[in-house]
């Protein structure tokens, strides 16, 4: 893997409101950024089958496009999201002999959820389009729960109108 390609961790499928949007969400484990890639409905569907293990009776097509592979004596060894154009990801499944396969990011995604391949995703789209994520760690949640604690007076806790019976609390 090169210095221009960021190993990411397919986190799962979301529906995302007010759109009712399908979205797949990776995760650039090194620069804690996620990124989100909008998918049809039957490709988040076929993502979040194989992540939870769920074997259809028959192949699906992302099913069948694997088998066909490894019938020829070949496999995926990983899978690049290369680009994005005109707001639409592109992505490459990259096969154990070297060749490349064009692709869209989400069969790609599919296709690597299957076979267990790493999911690669080019630098320059990370830059674009990942979303940073904020991390807290326990020392931050103390300190903000401190700060909070030496601002906050039994006067923020009462209920109704001053003077008036607080409601029962639940024992």
């Amino acid at each position: 893997m090169g210095d221009d390609l960021v190993e990411m961790e397919v986190l799962g499928v979301r529906r995302q409101a007010p759109l009712d949007q399908v979205v797949v969400l990776l995760l650039d484990l090194v620069g804690r950024r996620l990124l989100p890639i909008v998918v049809g409905l039957a490709e988040g569907s076929a993502i979040a089958t194989a992540q939870s293990g769920v074997v259809p009776p028959r192949p699906m097509a992302h099913d069948l496009l694997v088998a066909v592979a490894r019938a020829r004596g070949g496999d995926v060894a990983h899978v690049e999201i290369v680009g994005l154009v005109d707001g639409v990801f592109h992505a490459a499944l990259v096969l154990d002999t070297g060749e490349r396969v064009d692709s869209r990011a989400s069969d790609a995604v599919a296709v690597a959820v299957r076979v267990g391949c790493p999911v690669l995703c080019a630098r320059e789209v990370l830059d674009e389009s990942a979303l940073e994520v904020e991390e807290h760690s326990a020392d931050d949640e103390v300190e903000e729960f401190r700060a909070f604690l030496d601002t906050v007076s039994a006067d923020d806790f009462v209920v109704g109108d001053e003077g008036g019976e607080a409601p029962e609390q639940p024992s």
